[in-house]
């Protein structure tokens, strides 16, 4: 690869790992950006190097430890063929350019060629009393146990939707936690119905149901098509409170000092959406995502897209749309496909994806966004814990005629304009922006990216040389 042809990959999760692994493959020195001090991502999280704790990757990653300790292996015997950079927030995607933050120091990273490979992050929906302290999301819940080895809580409820629900369970109750309540909002006739697009998988289906089971048999309690109502406390979480779908005038509590909450995943596509790529609405994934070919090329040239940023379709997918998107950059370059046992081609690689695509339609219908819900928020609940702003403030706002659309009514409320940028409130925003006036999501405008994607000091970004010019099309009107 000659100076003028330039590799970055942003993220070290299974699609980044794969992706560099098959341009080293081919004689490629990619730079490898990634935000953890360690590889793996969040799906496969090492703890710390100077970690206090051990814990084998039996107890960590559970019936994943095989793929998890690939994985960590590929990528440490590819460290001498490639230019990784950890610790390291790519914070804004301009043309031919990334600014990046590594210990205090801004340092832009020009590409001609740009794998992002952001993985996703946890969906949200408030629920009452969602701020106090003791509430975290199910991702987080993850990381603690992950990278510190510790539990959120003594007692700990887990509520919410979606299949790292129970994966997360089953790993703190082997862990040696105490999960006393597995809370689900879906019903369990839903994820019957879907059992035949799940069982394109059978692999995968049968953990899924192995950890139901060991949980039950473990005495952890599971309740399905659950409504909840509240979570308590004054200072700290004390109880969560909910409501079943056949008895919805008794609420039912349970004390607890710690919950995880959290509905799914959504993509990380903030960098794609600065560097100027066109989205359109996927239903499936209730969001707007970056326009893909088969291969994870966008409609800007030279930037590419893999993994769960480019739409949620779990750790295989990701391993395998790493090493699909990386052919497609080889391709760009005029460079010769890698051949071997563990270099599949393209087409191969098309056809499980595309097998992948028809298990994860399950999963969505399984474990549906309960969004029905915004209806029922209480005015003084907080929506958007950056800026303070309450569900009350919201509707107040849309019934006033003042807002249609979302970003509209980010500009006039300041919902999604804080730290996170969205990421936390943005589901909950677009959900009472659609209760309130009818209207599906689609119809209700994508949530602008701003850069930084991530909250960084303000010196590094003060006194950079020159920050990466936005394309046009995707600034802020």
């Amino acid at each position: 690869m000659t100076h003028e042809q330039r590799v970055v990959i942003v993220g070290a999760g299974p699609a980044g790992v794969r992706a560099a692994e098959t341009l080293v493959a081919a004689g490629v020195r990619p730079v490898v950006l990634d935000e953890n001090a360690r590889w793996g991502g969040q799906i496969y999280r090492q703890p710390p190097a100077n970690a206090t704790f051990e814990r084998t990757k039996q107890t960590l990653y559970g019936f994943e430890a095989r793929k998890a300790d690939a994985v960590h292996t590929t990528m440490a015997a590819l460290l001498p063929h490639l230019d990784y950079r950890p610790d390291t927030l790519a914070w804004s995607c301009g043309r031919g350019r990334l600014d990046t933050l590594h210990a205090g120091r801004e340092t832009g990273v020009p590409f001609t060629h740009l794998i992002i490979a952001s993985g996703a992050t946890d969906r949200v929906l408030p629920v009452p009393g969602w701020t106090l302290p003791g509430v975290y999301t199910l991702g987080g819940a993850q990381v603690a146990l992950k990278s510190q080895g510790c539990s959120i809580g003594q007692r700990v409820v887990l509520a919410g939707t979606g299949p790292l629900l129970y994966l997360v369970a089953y790993q703190y109750v082997k862990a040696g936690a105490q999960v006393v309540a597995v809370l689900d909002t879906s019903a369990l006739s839903q994820q019957i119905a879907a059992a035949p697009k799940l069982a394109r998988q059978p692999v995968t289906l049968a953990k899924g149901l192995y950890y139901v089971g060991w949980l039950r048999a473990h005495g952890v309690r599971i309740e399905r098509h659950v409504t909840l109502v509240g979570i308590g406390g004054e200072h700290h979480v004390r109880s969560i409170t909910w409501h079943g779908a056949g008895n919805r005038a008794t609420n039912e509590t349970l004390a607890c000092d710690a919950v995880g909450l959290g509905f799914g995943l959504r993509p990380e596509t903030q960098l794609a959406d600065l560097a100027g790529c066109r989205f359109r609405f996927d239903a499936q994934n209730r969001c707007w995502l970056p326009e893909l070919d088969a291969a994870g090329r966008t409609s800007v040239p030279g930037i590419y897209l893999a993994g769960d940023g480019a739409g949620i379709a779990g750790a295989d997918a990701a391993e395998l749309a790493g090493r699909r998107t990386a052919l497609a950059v080889l391709d760009d370059l005029g460079i010769a496909h890698p051949r071997g046992p563990d270099m599949p081609g393209a087409a191969s690689l098309e056809r499980r994806l595309q097998r992948i695509a028809v298990f994860r339609q399950g999963l969505e219908a399984a474990f549906a966004l309960p969004v029905d819900t915004a209806s029922q928020w209480p005015d003084e609940m907080t929506v958007c814990r950056c800026e303070e702003v309450d569900a009350g403030t919201l509707r107040g706002c849309i019934r006033s005629g003042g807002a249609t659309e979302i970003n509209r009514l980010k500009a006039l409320t300041r919902v999604g304009m804080g730290r996170c940028q969205g990421r936390m409130c943005g589901e909950a925003a677009l959900a009472l922006l659609s209760a309130e006036t009818g209207k599906p999501l689609e119809a209700l405008g994508r949530l602008r990216s701003q850069p930084p994607v991530k909250p960084i000091p303000l010196s590094p970004a003060l006194y950079a040389d020159d920050v990466a010019e936005i394309p046009e099309e995707a600034r802020d009107e």
